[in-house]
């Protein structure tokens, strides 16, 4: 127990930690060229132990391919930093006022990793696009889907069964608690083509005997993951819906489909219900209102110099119905939602806004501040003491 106290008290742990948290840096920097900014952040820095692989994109990467070189993730590197601030602190710490400033440096840059661990766990992203003079009330992550079965036959609600695209991969059978249906993926493909099969006549055929692969001759040719910031990934899957042990159909769904073609449909017992595979939603306890939508160009240009939103915020818990206007740098905060003007379309009758939710939003202010108190404290104890020496020996 001795020995191990003594290892996590160490300096060349520290070094040490500091050292593999600078390669980490390095390798995912190299990564992120191939894998984007979010496949990165997850693979180094949101697990315990990664690796880097050549790429096969380098000169030599056919050959080189089995070069990999493994290292602890940010997950083990921030536990054992923590482990190593606190263990060393209080051995080497002495109790005095003059150490005011040691122990607040300490407190800050701890809060600031522990913040990064907090961030990485509760931070959700999403997106809100809006349409000029229509209102949203639902948010929608571009990196998950869900399978939804919609039934509209309530008068002032919808009852939306959902299941997560994650359980579709395993081509079990799921059933829907509290609904009569259970389904089953035949097929599920993470990133997919959409054609004719007029088109592609060589393609194995379509188990799909429903919907709109059945009726527009449409087959799913399964491409390669893309993990660009800037490329979606179109999860289709062929998908077969049963309801007290009798098939109802096998369906084409993907979340491109969703956007471009009419809903699907399907009877059953008399109601109608939609099926949908889609970008995962949450649903808000408010709405916003795209009121009006500016963009300022560059003279001469069509490049975007600034554009902003005015919104109205319809919220029937607070009885609130008041407008705000969001632009770059200003962005709307409510109920624990952060919108940030992101980008807009249909030559800006919608708008889109990034939408973050982080609880732990104020730790790395709080842990910043902290820094910057104790190292003026520290800096202001350490010149009394220069000024005092200086007094004496003058």
């Amino acid at each position: 127990m001795h020995f191990i106290f003594r290892v996590l008290t160490s300096l060349r742990l520290t070094v040490l930690l500091l050292g593999f948290s600078m390669l980490l840096v390095f390798f995912g920097t190299l990564d992120q060229v191939h894998y984007g900014v979010f496949e990165v952040q997850k693979r180094y820095f949101e697990s315990f132990f990664a690796y880097w692989q050549y790429p096969q994109q380098w000169i030599g990467g056919e050959v080189l391919r089995w070069l990999i070189v493994p290292m602890p993730g940010g997950y083990l590197l921030g536990t054992f930093l923590v482990l190593n601030l606190l263990c060393a602190h209080f051995k080497y710490f002495v109790s005095s006022w003059k150490k005011i400033g040691i122990v607040l440096i300490h407190t800050g840059i701890l809060v600031l990793i522990i913040s990064g661990f907090l961030t990485s766990f509760w931070q959700k992203e999403a997106q809100m696009w809006i349409e000029l003079g229509e209102t949203s009330h639902y948010i929608q992550s571009i990196r998950d889907n869900e399978l939804v079965i919609i039934d509209r036959s309530g008068e002032d609600w919808d009852d939306v069964y959902s299941v997560p695209a994650s359980l579709l991969q395993n081509g079990k059978k799921i059933c829907i608690d509290e609904s009569p249906f259970c389904v089953q993926a035949l097929d599920y493909f993470p990133n997919a083509a959409l054609g004719l099969r007029s088109q592609n006549p060589e393609a194995p055929e379509s188990p799909a005997n429903a919907g709109a692969a059945l009726k527009m001759g449409l087959i799913a040719t399964p491409e390669s993951v893309t993990y660009k910031d800037n490329e979606l990934n179109t999860a289709t899957a062929y998908v077969n819906i049963e309801a007290n042990g009798e098939s109802l159909g096998v369906w084409l769904v993907s979340n491109l489909i969703d956007e471009r073609f009419p809903p699907q449909k399907f009877e059953y017992q008399g109601k109608s219900y939609e099926l949908a595979l889609r970008f995962k939603r949450t649903y808000l306890p408010f709405a916003l209102k795209l009121m009006e939508f500016k963009r300022e160009t560059y003279p001469g240009t069509e490049i975007p110099k600034s554009f902003s939103s005015k919104v109205e915020i319809l919220d029937p818990e607070k009885e609130e119905d008041r407008q705000v206007l969001i632009y770059m740098n200003n962005p709307l905060r409510y109920k624990g939602y952060t919108f940030f003007q992101a980008s807009y379309g249909n030559e800006g009758l919608s708008s889109m806004f990034q939408v973050v939710r982080n609880p732990s939003r104020l730790f790395p202010y709080i842990g910043v501040w902290l820094v910057g108190i104790g190292l003026v404290f520290h800096f202001l104890i350490k010149l009394t003491e220069y000024l005092r020496r200086q007094k004496a020996y003058a």
